[in-house]
C-alpha cells in the first residue's frame, strides 16, 4: 500500500509539478483533520447534551 502511494505521488509530480502535488496532499490531509476535528466537536456537544438530559431526570 506505501509503494502504491508512493507511486501515485511521483506520476502527480511528474504530471503537474512537484509544489502543485504538494498543495494537493497538504490539502487532502487537512480536509481529513478539519473532518475528525467536526467529528470530535460533534461528539462532545452529544455528550453534554446527554449529560444535560441524564441530570435534569435524577432531580
Amino acid at each position: 500500500m506505501p509503494l502504491l502511494i508512493f507511486l501515485l505521488i511521483v506520476i502527480l509530480i511528474a504530471q503537474i509539478g512537484f509544489w502543485d502535488t504538494l498543495s494537493a496532499v497538504l490539502g487532502g490531509v487537512l480536509v481529513v483533520v478539519l473532518f475528525l476535528i467536526v467529528l470530535a466537536l460533534l461528539a462532545v456537544l452529544a455528550g453534554r447534551y446527554a449529560w444535560s438530559r441524564m441530570s435534569s431526570r435524577v432531580r
